[in-house]
């Protein structure tokens, strides 16, 4: 068993003991990402990037944010887990995609969206 799939039997035995299956549609998952993921964000909001790297060196600090990024993947792992998703497959076949989309040749220093070149 990989690392992956320790943490989402770990999850589902954490989530199955609770009985909170009933709960965890696809809608109320995508949810709780959207919501930890922001309870991250929240941490960093107007915040220099010198404070940010202070803030990972603080013990407690990075406890918080630690503690989101966890909470992130536990509803991350729960949302795949429940809907047969193989997130590796996933994750591979998204990076084919971005390939093409984002060429080596065509990249820059410069941070853009796709599709508005100027």
């Amino acid at each position: 068993m990989d690392k992956l799939d320790a943490m989402t039997k770990q999850v589902r035995d954490f989530c199955d003991a609770r009985d909170w299956r009933k709960y965890h549609t696809p809608k109320e998952l995508a949810i709780g990402m959207a919501t930890e993921s922001s309870e991250l964000l929240q941490l960093f909001r107007f915040m220099s990037n010198d404070r940010i790297a202070e803030m990972f060196e603080d013990t407690e600090q990075r406890q918080v944010i630690e503690d989101e990024i966890a909470d992130t993947l536990l509803f991350l792992l729960r949302f795949v887990d429940l809907n047969g998703i193989d997130l590796p497959a996933a994750l591979s076949s998204k990076l084919i995609r971005n390939g093409e989309r984002y060429p080596i040749n065509a990249s820059s220093d410069e941070y853009r969206k796709a599709g508005h070149r100027e």
